[in-house]
């Protein structure tokens, strides 16, 4: 038995509607990177100088060295991009969040000052802006404590963000198992906010971007004018801004980097887009914070069934009479490598449906054979599952007239003395008088060529249970 992590499902063909306030189509959030004053750096203790997002394109890390056209370039980020990007942010009366590395912020009193008198929110960027790809559980576990608490000093309140960026695999769940964050945003995965189940409690997951993001200037194949830039995000926004007078609204987030966005040929981009998104309507530019709370009050976590997360008694005692008498069948599928994609109806219909479908003409023969004659002897006796009674029962199937429970008697007989196995068809699909009429088509069929037909609707016979049970 293997059980497989990544959630591949998400939302599926039908995503919820966030409910934006104000009936917005679209909400769309800026995030302002600051990491000036915590990239690697040997005046911090680090071993090497800083190789990543500068205008230093295929920059190389300087083992035992500093980099002084690094540190510059970073410098010019907190000391001329973060002012030019703050007066654009107070025109247009946006207030972004901020991922703000705890260390950074540290050096940087007075930027802070201002995005606190701004009503910016601050959330943590973690303690320093390196990778941490290669750092062991527990160093890391110790570094996002230390970063929440110096964070705490620096800016004067603890942080209710999380965002890494340069995170290892057990970032989110360091994380979450803190209980601090209202939100965490380690995932790209995603249009909308979503619940995670993380060590016993439920964490909100508030995805965040690498393509509406301005470190594209500061990589191959990446934005190389302001107009790239800006044709992206007016793309982008319009798309899901469609989407939302569609029905269908969304969340757009957009990063930006003081040292990147905040070059005089840059900037230019950032006023047009909101120039653009300003000119719509019902558009809402919250702060991460503000979603997090929105989505907490109207999408609160709702607790359902995850079959992947069963023990294996619980799964086929739950399961195990989807496929009528043949709970064989869910000891199979319990053994596949399930995840959350099985933690629907129709993910978890695929397992069971894998085994059936992998199984020997036999066993299959046997699980036809373990389905009741449709109104026969067992269903008069009150002998069928509580299943199959209630399925029968919606196609009123349990209240014939005399002559019509002849009629399926003498079909049952006749279609079982020819075939071998009852007459199955998914009677939810059908009202009484359309089941007699596939009774008596089918009845002349071949045998074989009724075999793969019957099977077919035991299948579908599944999903409809499974649809009754998960969602």
């Amino acid at each position: 038995m293997t059980r497989y992590p990544r959630n591949l499902r998400g939302y599926g063909a039908t995503p919820p509607d966030p409910a934006w306030p104000g009936g917005a189509r679209i909400a769309v959030q800026f995030v302002v990177n600051y990491e000036e004053g915590g990239e690697n750096c040997l005046l911090h203790g680090d071993a090497a100088s800083e190789a990543f997002l500068s205008e230093i394109v295929g920059a190389q890390a300087w083992p035992g060295q500093r980099h002084w056209n690094m540190e510059s370039i970073y410098d010019y980020g907190a000391r001329a991009g973060f002012w030019r990007v703050f007066r654009l942010f107070e025109e247009f009366g946006i207030k972004p969040t901020v991922y703000g590395v705890a260390t950074a912020l540290a050096r940087s009193p007075e930027q802070v000052a201002a995005m606190k008198n701004a009503g910016w929110e601050i959330a943590s960027h973690g303690l320093k802006w390196v990778e941490h790809k290669d750092m062991d559980e527990a160093e890391e576990r110790t570094q996002i404590a230390e970063a929440i608490r110096l964070h705490t000093e620096v800016v004067g309140e603890a942080p209710e963000g999380w965002y890494t960026g340069r995170c290892s695999v057990n970032t989110v769940r360091l994380a979450a198992e803190t209980g601090q964050f209202a939100y965490i945003s380690d995932t790209y995965d995603d249009d909308l906010p979503y619940w995670v189940r993380i060590g016993g409690r439920d964490q909100l997951i508030i995805p965040y971007t690498l393509d509406a993001n301005d470190m594209r200037f500061a990589t191959p194949q990446g934005f190389n004018t302001a107009g790239h830039f800006f044709d992206y995000l007016r793309d982008s926004f319009d798309a899901l801004y469609a989407e939302g007078l569609a029905g269908s609204p969304k969340m757009m987030s957009i990063g930006l980097h003081n040292r990147l966005i905040g070059r005089p040929g840059r900037i230019m981009a950032l006023r047009r887009f909101m120039e653009h998104a300003a000119s719509h309507e019902g558009v809402w530019f919250p702060r991460r914070i503000e979603i997090a709370q929105h989505w907490a009050e109207v999408h609160p976590p709702v607790e359902q069934i995850q079959p992947s997360m069963l023990e294996k008694a619980a799964f086929v005692a739950r399961f195990g009479g989807v496929f009528e008498h043949s709970p064989w069948i869910a000891e199979g599928a319990f053994e596949l490598e399930l995840g959350p994609v099985h933690d629907s109806a129709v993910g978890l219909h695929n397992a069971l449906a894998r085994v059936f479908r992998s199984a020997g003409h036999e066993a299959r023969l046997e699980v036809l054979r373990a389905h009741p004659d449709l109104a026969g002897k067992l269903a008069a006796a009150s002998r069928l599952t509580a299943e199959s009674t209630a399925e029968q029962a919606s196609a009123g199937l349990d209240a014939l007239t005399d002559a019509e429970r002849a009629a399926f008697t003498k079909l049952n007989t006749a279609y079982v003395a020819k075939h071998g196995f009852p007459f199955i068809i998914a009677v939810r699909d059908h009202d009484k008088a359309g089941i007699l009429n596939a009774f008596q088509r089918r009845l002349d069929n071949p045998t074989g060529a009724e075999f793969e037909e019957a099977c077919r609707q035991v299948e579908r016979i599944a999903l409809l249970r499974l649809k009754e049970m998960l969602p």
